[in-house]
């Protein structure tokens, strides 16, 4: 099942809220990626590049240049409910 994105800001620490169309927020901590996606690691040393980051144009995912995404399911699933 998809859960579709609503928006998406860039948090402090490497980290995304993430709101989706059916009213839950997410916080989606970025950092264990850097380690387990070599693509990742741009984000820490590309400048604003992790400011950037921005809803796909279907609401699937978040997007941050043509080589980093990450799909509504992962941040849906591995997503800490927001507090």
């Amino acid at each position: 099942m998809f859960h579709k994105i609503k928006a998406v800001n860039a948090l402090p620490d490497y980290k995304l809220s993430v709101q989706f169309t059916e009213g839950v927020t997410k916080i989606y901590d970025v950092k264990p990626l850097f380690d387990k996606w070599p693509a990742f690691e741009a984000l820490k040393t590309s400048g604003d590049l992790f400011g950037q980051v921005r809803v796909d144009g279907g609401g699937y995912g978040v997007i941050w240049n043509d080589d980093l995404d990450l799909s509504c399911d992962e941040l849906f699933k591995y997503g800490a409910p927001k507090k």
